[in-house]
């Protein structure tokens, strides 16, 4: 975070594997498989009430995940004396990956370079000046964490931490010690190295105790890198952890080598191969004519202006977030991303996975950046370890579970502190299908068949805990009891605020989801039919979907009456997105029930709850109701009185969470194409504001790159590109064709559609039929 002050700049430090504590510990509550038969009994049973039901899920508690933590704050004083300072500008170039701050004093033109560079494994910051011998300034390091600073010699320094045992989570009020640090023998709490390095054109560079000074260069480059101990999930950062010294001075040694050119292409190039897949285009390209500063655009926009250039930028500047905070060989973006500054962030800064964590990953495939969900991936192989201990120790079942906060170390059981927390969330037990559809949805995008033959058994996992869970209920059905419609209560037959319920919408629908995705799975790689068999079996048998007697679709169990008629989790409507059961083209009625839905719970919300409704409108084809959610969250916090965006353009829940940015790209892309029921569907729910455009390098499901351009709302060319060949299958609003073949073009469902087969490698020109 560059904060781009002339004379006090500051350049707020994080590393991704920086987090409190150590590998999750086992079997932290043995009491709690008896209370989840309690509390299981007690809902089946005609005598039970609810209310006995959530003191028994509370006992299922396990503890708190650990915290994501800042590292440092660079200070970097330099030498004005009072100049007077003109000219000034900040500026982020999201397609080359550089911040730059500018300004002049005194006739001297100054500037400074930032770029964080995957290759080179560091930051660097370039100084310059338009004069010889004008650039001078103090810099030093400060933290939140404790720390030592030493001077390594007389350009360098070395900042090192241990990080604390546990960081209870922001909202924990009750410990007098929120912070705790643990001692050199203790398996909590990571060590970390930071090291800065000065090259100097011109001018003289000391350091003195934990201060370095430059004085009257004509250039400088500083040379930032970090590591940490964090050697796996699973592995004590101490006694185990890597030598973080000395793997950051083979890093640092590596970066101080080449010249500033040399890096900066180096980095661009890195950066370019995945952030120019995609153009994204309203109206006539590269043609803004607003320069004023994006605080106030963002501002204008808040107050209804038009700026076109500003929602395909806000779309780009989401794909440069997801680039620059999930990469292959790292962890994933957290709530922050990597952008946290504080010790006890809210929510932990963790992975929450009853949606945020897999909201940040919703437009990874979408717009052409799959390996950016590796992280992802390897993540979820980590939690399906923990959580077959968990399904064991807390539910004595087989296959895998994950519940509603996770960390670095792939924590999976039920948080709340062994009781403090609220059943509604703490006790939410769906991570693990929910992550494991975008292992299945990898597949869809790519058809990499190796892929999931690695992965088939995570999938099975979950679908295996899945069937010990479900239970009959009177009726034959098969449910699942506890269950939990995320953070959300509703009103009982006695009149009482109650979160603890059977077969909530949420829970059926990612279990069908879930089943389903297996099922299809094991048909592509010719196994388990066994195991296949049953959860079609178990699919036939499960609690369907309800439309209550408001015409919405039925949240929970019973027709009940939410708490909260507006609360910002629309979890029921899982199967219209992310899902893959409800759309307009399936089942109107069901599709028409999940719009009343909407209606009722309104268009306000935090922000990652707008970009969430942006998705469900575009799944329902209506793209003007999903434009307005658009702007809605393209409001300035100051004006939207609530979720929104900062002036730099972070997501605000409020406080800042990235996946509305995330949730936005997704959405939007979904506006322009969607491919989740087996189809292309082209501009399926374009905008009228949307009168022209084009976009490039979307990518749909079946392995296919989609280009394509409109005018006055309608098609006027696409491209497809397969990847993988095989059967395609495009429909639109208007009648298409393939360039230089007949193929028929036949209506359906309102939509025209055609169907062809396709070769490896080859571009297919899509045309409107005249």
């Amino acid at each position: 975070m560059i904060f781009g002050h002339p004379e006090k700049e500051i350049l707020q430090l994080n590393e991704s594997t920086f987090w409190s504590g150590g590998p999750a510990k086992n079997n932290v509550n043995p009491q709690a498989p008896a209370y989840f038969e309690k509390a299981r009994k007690v809902l089946l049973s005609s005598d039970g009430t609810p209310r006995e039901a959530i003191d028994m899920v509370s006992k299922m508690q396990g503890v708190y995940s650990q915290s994501y933590l800042p590292l440092a704050d660079l200070h970097l004083n330099q030498d004005l004396k009072g100049q007077t300072i003109s000219n000034y500008r900040r500026q982020l170039d999201i397609e080359n990956s550089i911040a730059t701050v500018l300004f002049q004093a005194d006739g001297v033109n100054y500037k400074r370079e930032v770029i964080a560079s995957a290759p080179g494994q560091g930051i660097v910051m370039r100084l310059s000046a338009s004069q010889p011998g004008k650039i001078s300034f103090l810099l030093n390091l400060g933290s939140k964490i404790r720390h030592k600073i030493t001077a390594k010699d007389s350009q360098a320094i070395e900042f090192t931490a241990q990080a604390p045992a546990q960081v209870d989570p922001n909202y924990v009020t009750y410990n007098t010690n929120p912070v705790i640090y643990g001692d050199s023998t203790d398996c909590n709490g990571m060590r970390v190295a930071l090291n800065i390095q000065v090259a100097n054109i011109g001018g003289l560079v000391s350091t003195q105790d934990s201060t370095l000074s430059v004085k009257q260069a004509d250039e400088v480059l500083l040379f930032i890198c970090a590591t940490t101990s964090f050697n796996g999930f699973d592995k004590c950062p101490v006694s185990e952890g890597k030598d973080e010294k000395k793997i950051n001075a083979e890093k640092l040694q590596k970066l101080t080598q080449k010249p500033w050119l040399t890096l900066l292409a180096d980095h661009q190039k890195d950066y370019h191969k995945y952030f120019k897949r995609v153009n994204f285009s309203l109206g006539e390209p590269e043609k803004s004519t607003n320069n004023n500063p994006i605080n106030e655009r963002l501002l204008e926009f808040s107050r209804g202006n038009t700026d076109q250039d500003f929602e395909t930028l806000l779309f780009q500047y989401g794909r440069y977030l997801l680039i620059s905070s999930s990469r292959p060989g790292g962890v994933p973006a957290n709530l922050q991303g990597i952008w946290n500054d504080l010790l006890r962030a809210p929510w932990s800064s963790n992975y929450t996975i009853n949606i945020n964590t897999q909201m940040n990953y919703w437009p990874a495939a979408l717009t052409n950046l799959e390996e950016m969900e590796y992280p992802l991936f390897d993540f979820i192989a980590d939690l399906a370890k923990t959580g077959t201990r968990t399904a064991k120790d807390f539910y004595n079942l087989k296959g895998w579970v994950a519940h509603h906060n996770s960390d670095i170390w792939a924590l999976s059981n039920p948080v709340g502190d062994l009781g403090k927390g609220d059943p509604k969330w703490a006790n939410w037990y769906m991570g693990a299908p929910w992550l494991s559809r975008h292992l299945f949805e990898h597949y869809r995008f790519s058809q990499d068949k190796v892929f999931l033959k690695k992965n088939y058994p995570i999938l099975k996992g979950a679908a295996e805990f899945l069937l010990g869970f479900l239970v009959k209920d009177k009726d034959g059905y098969l449910i699942t009891a506890p269950s939990f419609s995320p953070e959300n209560e509703y009103i009982d037959d006695k009149g009482r605020k109650v979160s603890t319920s059977i077969a909530t919408t949420m829970d059926m629908s990612i279990i069908r989801d879930h089943f389903r995705n297996c099922i299809e799975a094991a048909e592509i790689l010719h196994t388990d039919a066994a195991f296949s068999k049953k959860l079609k079996d178990a699919m036939a048998k499960l609690y369907p979907l309800h439309i209550g007697k408001k015409g919405n679709l039925q949240e929970w169990y019973q027709d009940w009456e939410d708490v909260e008629p507006t609360h910002r989790h629309v979890s029921h409507l899982y199967g219209l997105h992310p899902g893959r059961e409800i759309s307009p083209l399936l089942s109107t009625d069901i599709a028409e029930a999940a719009k009343k839905t909407l209606d009722l719970r309104g268009d306000a919300g935090t922000g990652w709850s707008l970009a969430w409704k942006i998705n469900f409108w575009a799944r329902l084809l209506d793209g003007n109701h999903a434009y307005k959610l658009i702007r809605d969250l393209m409001r300035d916090v100051s004006v939207s009185k609530g979720g929104g965006l900062y002036p730099n353009l972070f997501d605000a829940h409020p406080p800042f969470q990235i996946d509305g940015n995330f949730g936005l790209v997704s959405g939007m892309t979904e506006m322009l194409l969607q491919s989740q029921l087996g189809e292309i569907h082209i501009l399926p729910a374009l905008p009228d504001a949307w009168k022209k455009g084009s976009i490039s390098g979307l990518r749909a499901r079946g392995a296919f790159e989609i280009n394509m351009q409109w005018n006055q709302n309608k098609l006027t060319a696409a491209d497809i590109k397969s990847l993988a060949g095989g059967i395609c299958i495009i429909r639109n609003a208007q009648p298409i064709q393939i360039k230089g073949q007949s193929d028929e073009c036949v209506k359906n469902n309102g939509g025209y559609v055609i169907k062809f087969s396709t070769q490896k490698g080859r571009t297919y020109l899509i045309i409107p039929k005249i």
